[in-house]
Parts: C-alpha cells; structure tokens; sequence
C-alpha cells in the first residue's frame, strides 16, 4: 500500500514511525515532513500544506493508496474532500465533518440539538453583547474563539476583571468576523479520549491527559501542550461507556444522518465532573503530545485501521494497547511560547534512545549537514514506555538529561496528577 502523511510536527512523526513497521506498507511519502520523518520516509518539503492540486498531483503521480492527514487545518479547509473525489482514500474527514473542531460554534449548536453533555453557552459578534453577558454570569467563565486557533484560543477567567480583559482579547485574537463562544466554567478533571469512525462503526482508542501551561505547577500561558500521558486514571471503564453512549456514538450519528458522516479519528476533550463526562470540544486528529503516547502504547498494525476508517470497513477490527504506561515530555525553545531563537543545535539524541522504552519524536526541527538544529517552539516529544506511570517518567527525564541543548527547555512535573504530586 502506498501511504502519503501529511505534517510536520510529533504528531506525524510517531504516526510516521508506527506505520513503516507495517508488513502492508508500500512506497511511503510525507509532505512536508521533518528529519524524523525522513528516516521512515521520502519528504517533499518544499510543497505547502494549502496547495492542494500540488497534492492531488503528486498522489496520482505516485499512486497514492492512502492519504493520511495529520493535522487540523487541511482538513478544515477540504483537503479530504479534494481527494476522494480524486478516488484517492483519505484518513481524515470531510470539510462538513471537520467543522467539529473547525468551529466551536457548531459543534456546540449540534450538542444542543442532540442532548450531547456540555457546558451551557453564548455566542456573541460584538464586544458590548459578551462583556454584558460576562457582567450578568460573572466568573470564573470560559471565553473561545471561534475557528483554529492552534490550541491558544481559549481563556478561562477566574475573575470578572479577567473575563473582561479576556473579551478583548479574543476578539483581538480572531480579528474582522470574530464569533466569541461564552461557556460556563465546568469543575472537574480534564481528560482526552480517542476513537477511531468510520461513519458509523465506534472503536475506541484509548485516553490521556496532556499539560498545556507552558511552566511547571499549571503556571504561565496556554501552550500546544507541553507533555501528555496514558491512559488516564481518572477515566475508568464506566466513564468510557458512559463517554461513548452520551457522547461520541450520538455525534457520529447525528453526522452520519445529516449526510456528512465521520471517518478519522475524533479526539473529544472531556471534563470529568461530579455528574459525568462533559464534552469541552472535539478535536478531528490526534493530539499532540497525545498521539506519542498512544503510538507507544498500540500493539499491532497501524496501517490497515487506518485504511479501514478511509473506506467504511472498521467493523471487526480491533484495537490493543498495551497495558503499560506512556509519557511524553515536549522539549521546547526557550521563549516559547512567546517569541524564540532559531538555529540552536541539538546533540544526544541518539544516547537519549539507548534507554529502554524511549523514543524522541521530531517536531520543530530540521537538518543541516550531519547536524540536527531547532527550527520551531515545540521541537521535540521525548517519549517513555514504562510499567507505570512513574517509569515511564523515570525513563523520559533520564533521556531528555543524555539530550544536549542549553537553549532548550521542558516541563519537570509531566504526570503529576497520576502520581498523586
């Protein structure tokens, strides 16, 4: 089978890694990719991720078989829609289908319609209407932009003055058209849950919990996220049942009756609260830092469920994880997420992976002769398996010290939930 993964980032490289050690894997290309990549497979780094008739022609030139797509903003703006009228099979969703994450908006207006658990909200286009609801409501409260907004779109204000601020400020964000999301403050653990559909079949693929302060303790600003673990102990069987009964399985088939079904993988962030699981979004690709985790977790192939998704034929496929735990750690560029430096190399990567159970996924980087040089905020996903939570820990941060980097820096409290810090 001959695959094209579209991305750059952590994300693609564990996904790139976990599908060349398929039996069933073919010609393999990635666009742009990153020097991870590179080592699993042929990059075109010099086609962007908006031209898509570059794309179109560069799977029929190559015959493409599959087309997998890693991240958000192709797909919003309909990059599967361009191929599968191509005859080119794509893991991902339609431009419909993609609005889950695309717009906050609709995804909340489908809630309500379908009796899907989420936070009650407001939509507002104009400043003065969401600042005299933030006065009515008070705080804490959430405020979102409407749209991709790469993670940082999303204020939560613990105060009235910050609710007032933060209404500025999204509507700063967002620019001419902004649409403002208001949500009440939900109380509970956070919680991301994985499933792969494919219109209508439902297989879960596990949980995890990822950190998106830039700083150790929850403090400083929203980030990408900075680490991620799995699974997460707060997301026992019945809330993966109840998950699925009240929330998942009604989105993708309130989609599927609509004519615009489902077929990728929907990663729903939930809030566990004292009534249940709570949907705060939906996100239609995997996490990132949360896929590393997952890819190290997966027994088996890849590959041919991800097909199975793009063609309607997940029925009877399963879905195994090891029952061992993950964690990743991201290594970042110091001012991120604010501004950074460029260029810095980065040495030890190779002894980090003589660790057992380690694997560092490329994010931000790229490669200048035989050296490896930060090229971005996030740059690398240092990423352990261990029997729990806390060697796996244990295994990534020894990694990330055999990792040579002065102008690097990461998060020393990843899993601290789990371990009870």
């Amino acid at each position: 089978m001959n695959v094209l993964l579209l991305g750059s980032g952590g994300r693609e490289h564990a996904l790139a890694w976990k599908l060349a050690q398929s039996p069933l894997m073919g010609a393999f290309f990635a666009l742009p990719g990153n020097p991870g990549i590179a080592e699993f497979a042929t990059c075109f780094d010099s086609v962007p991720l908006d031209d898509h008739d570059a794309i179109v022609t560069l799977c029929l030139a190559e015959k493409i078989d599959l087309v997998v797509v890693g991240p958000e903003a192709p797909l919003v703006d309909g990059i599967a829609d361009r191929l599968i009228n191509e005859g080119i099979a794509v893991f991902g969703p339609r431009r419909v289908a993609a609005q889950l994450e695309g717009s906050k908006l609709f995804t909340k207006e489908l809630c309500k319609a379908h009796a899907i658990p989420t936070a009650a909200f407001g939509r507002f286009t104009d400043v003065e209407g969401a600042r005299a609801f933030v006065q009515h409501h008070g705080a804490p409260i959430v405020l979102k932009a409407d749209g991709l907004m790469a993670g940082k779109g999303v204020i939560v204000a613990m105060t009235l003055e910050e609710a007032l601020a933060g209404v500025d400020e999204v509507f700063a964000m967002g620019g001419a058209g902004t649409e403002i999301l208001i949500e009440e403050f939900l109380d509970g653990e956070e919680v991301s849950f994985f499933c792969l559909v494919d219109g209508e079949t439902v297989l879960p693929f596990g949980s995890a919990q990822d950190h998106k302060r830039a700083f150790d303790n929850d403090e400083g600003p929203n980030t990408g996220g900075m680490g991620a673990y799995s699974p997460a102990p707060v997301f026992t069987a019945e809330m993966e049942r109840r998950t699925l009964h009240e929330i998942v399985k009604p989105t993708a088939r309130a989609l599927a009756d609509a004519a615009s079904p489902f077929r990728g993988v929907l990663f729903a962030g939930l809030m566990i609260t004292s009534e249940g699981p709570k949907l705060i979004e939906y996100n239609v690709r995997f996490g990132d830092p949360e896929c590393q985790v997952l890819m190290m977790r997966m027994e088996g192939d890849l590959l041919p469920l991800l097909a199975a998704v793009a063609t309607g034929r997940l029925e009877d496929q399963p879905v195994a994880l090891k029952p061992d735990a993950a964690i990743s750690v991201v290594m970042a560029t110091k001012g991120y997420p604010g501004p950074y430096g460029k260029g810095s190399r980065i040495g030890g990567l190779e002894a980090a992976e003589t660790i057992p159970g380690v694997k560092v996924f490329h994010a931000g980087t790229r490669r200048e002769g035989d050296s490896i040089l930060a090229h971005g905020g996030r740059v690398l996903t240092v990423t352990a398996l261990g029997g729990n939570v806390a060697e796996a820990r244990e295994r990534a941060y020894d990694a990330i010290a055999r990792i040579d980097w002065p102008e690097g820096f990461c998060r020393r409290d990843i899993a601290w939930r789990a371990l009870g810090e």
